[in-house]
């Protein structure tokens, strides 16, 4: 069986294992740990110990996309992550950045210091994201949101099919990147957990995710310390979800789930190293 690559820049990323993503909000108002890594110094000290504990990348945010969450300007967003992005990508030995962004100029500059992946949570429905993607060899990570804005998206969200209308809506959004001749290889897909859902919702992308792997794309996860998890378990605090995101990130990948986006690496990595030696076979 071939091995599936994703082609990032300068970057061909193998996934013939999972890909743990490492989540790093330079925001002061992210549901988990807003505020916590919004100085440079502290953010970059993050970055790096995410990466010793096995992360195969990190994801940079500026801009919150909580439910309720209030817009920030692209320039207050790109002053919180451009100098972030750019010290983790100077690295020549380091794993890809990725940059968390629904804003095309956001994604230029970010793409510009050295980022290698734009992961866009609406899902490049913005005629200019598109545009830059055609423009640049950027991985890209399609990311389904019901609706256009993270404040509202949870007011009342309803589906016929959910497994059904997210996968549609992936696919023709990959369709749209291809028709202006982006490379299918560099194209990543989300069912985008907790972005517009219910809890039953979640449930069902979560065991419907062999429907979204069957698109033909490589599937991202990102399900960690997500209110859904907190209602399965009855826990407010995020950071007391642990068990359970890295339960359901296990779950992910046992179902068709490439790369997993977390808070708590290592962790995460411990679970999926069991999961393979389980798996493996001998001759």
């Amino acid at each position: 069986m071939s091995v599936r690559v994703w082609k990032c820049g300068p970057h061909t990323v193998m996934l013939d294992a999972p890909l743990v993503m490492g989540v790093l909000n330079v925001t002061p108002d992210s549901f988990s740990d807003g505020g916590e890594h919004v100085d440079r110094a502290g953010a970059l000290e993050h970055a790096r110990a995410m990466l010793s504990e096995g992360a195969g990348m990190i994801d940079v945010g500026g801009e919150s996309t909580r439910p309720g969450a209030g817009d920030v300007s692209e320039a207050v967003e790109l002053g919180r992550v451009h100098c972030v992005v750019e010290q983790l990508a100077a690295d020549p030995a380091a794993p890809p950045v990725s940059i968390d962004t629904r804003h095309a100029g956001v994604a230029r500059a970010c793409i510009a210091a050295g980022a290698s992946v734009i992961n866009d949570v609406t899902g490049f429905r913005d005629p200019a994201m598109i545009e830059f993607a055609a423009s640049c060899e950027a991985g890209l990570v399609i990311m389904h949101m019901l609706g256009d804005d993270p404040a509202t998206m949870q007011d009342d969200p309803h589906y016929d099919d959910v497994v059904a209308e997210v996968a549609m809506f992936l696919g023709q959004r990959a369709s749209a990147l291809e028709s202006v001749g982006v490379d299918p290889g560099r194209i990543v897909v989300d069912p985008g957990i907790g972005f517009g859902k219910t809890l039953e919702h979640n449930l069902e992308l979560l065991r419907g995710l062999p429907a979204i792997a069957a698109l033909g794309y490589p599937v991202l996860v990102g399900a960690s310390r997500k209110r859904f998890i907190g209602h399965i378990l009855g826990e407010e605090d995020p950071k007391r979800r642990v068990s359970g995101s890295v339960g359901a990130a296990a779950y992910a990948v046992m179902n068709g789930a490439d790369i997993v986006r977390v808070h708590d690496v290592a962790e995460t990595v411990q679970a999926l190293k069991v999961i393979a030696a389980i798996g493996r076979r001998s001759a």
